[in-house]
């Protein structure tokens, strides 16, 4: 049920994005980085079983959603700081 909700959210951000650019909101560059950010999202949620296999052989104890999640608090963190910079 939690996958379907995430893909649901990702489908929802990837159309809100398509509108957006439809209505020249955004930039060509910023709309490629969130389609690709949003597209490895699904992607990452739908093959959350591979993810797990994945964390796992890398010796990681936590389950990949849990990786998952971590990074995307760290690349949050990232875009946080890169607008302040500016």
């Amino acid at each position: 049920m939690q996958q379907i909700i995430a893909l649901a959210v990702v489908a929802l951000m990837a159309g809100r994005l398509f509108w957006q650019k439809r209505k020249n909101a955004i930039g060509r560059n910023e709309f490629l980085f969130w389609l690709l950010f949003w597209l490895l999202s699904g992607l990452a949620v739908a093959f959350l079983k591979e993810v797990d296999a994945l964390v796992a052989r890398l010796g990681f104890s936590g389950a990949g959603i849990d990786i998952l999640f971590y990074l995307g608090v760290v690349f949050l963190f990232y875009l946080v700081a890169k607008v302040r910079i500016k």
